[in-house]
């Protein structure tokens, strides 16, 4: 079985965003980027269904500026056996994504597709599901667990009243939560094998994809911050400035 994992450049998860000055966006000149962690995380579980003989393949894609390679090579150092590359310098949308990820799947046939729950740039959380839509294949989102039985995927889902196990039927879309695993660091000598791994240049063009955006950002702001606390005396003085903020009746 083949396996489909899909990742994005984002700005490192270490690094603070900074609003640009006239608000149109956020900063990126000389910002340290990275693989999105979910997507990490996606990349390692496909790894270790690898490991486990469930599949044979692991093709990592990714859809942005000529940068993104360097995720690409990322995943590819990991243990990926190839990557595709959707080259474009325009913003795509969540709903283009999987649009191009459609045609992708219907290219490769995986068995599984696997992917973050969520970019931490944008924290849409919509790609997994509207790709699940296009394709008509069953999906198991915020998965904490995954299990392979024959033609089919058990999926453990973290939900706001625990945790529910969903059977799929294959082919199927898994979305990744923080709890599915730890993923590996690359060694040096993988480091070193992944540049002669197979890359595949294409653009949306190629698979008929429109990425014109549908939405447009008026403005970007920071959060207010926040104003510094007090310490009160007694319980009693907490309920008079409760009372005084309105917070309390």
């Amino acid at each position: 079985m083949k396996l489909l994992v899909p990742v994005k450049r984002v700005i490192d998860y270490n690094v603070k965003p900074r609003v640009k000055s006239d608000g149109t966006g956020v900063d990126l000149a000389n910002v340290k980027m990275s693989m999105n962690p979910f997507d990490e995380i996606a990349i390692e579980e496909a790894l270790r269904l690898r490991e486990k003989g469930v599949a044979t393949e692991v093709v990592a894609v990714s859809i942005g500026p000529a940068k993104a390679q360097e995720t690409l090579r990322t995943a590819l150092a990991m243990g990926a056996d190839r990557a595709i590359l959707v080259q474009t310098d325009d913003p795509v949308e969540p709903l283009a994504v999987a649009k191009i990820l459609a045609k992708i799947a219907e290219e490769e046939q995986p068995g599984l597709v696997i992917l973050g729950k969520q970019a931490i740039d944008d924290d849409s959380n919509q790609t997994g599901q509207m790709l699940a839509a296009l394709l008509g294949w069953a999906q198991g989102t915020f998965a904490s667990k995954v299990e392979v039985d024959g033609e089919s995927v058990n999926v453990t889902r973290e939900v706001d009243g625990g945790l529910e196990t969903v059977k799929l039927k294959l082919p199927a879309i898994v979305t990744t939560d923080l709890r599915l695993n730890e993923p590996r660091y690359a060694s040096l000598p993988n480091i070193m094998k992944a540049k002669s791994k197979p890359l595949a240049n294409k653009t949306p063009a190629d698979y008929g994809v429109d990425t014109a955006p549908r939405l447009e950002t008026l403005n970007v702001r920071e959060p207010s911050k926040r104003e510094a606390g007090i310490k009160v005396a007694s319980v009693d003085e907490l309920i008079d400035r409760l009372k005084t903020a309105g917070v309390v009746g």
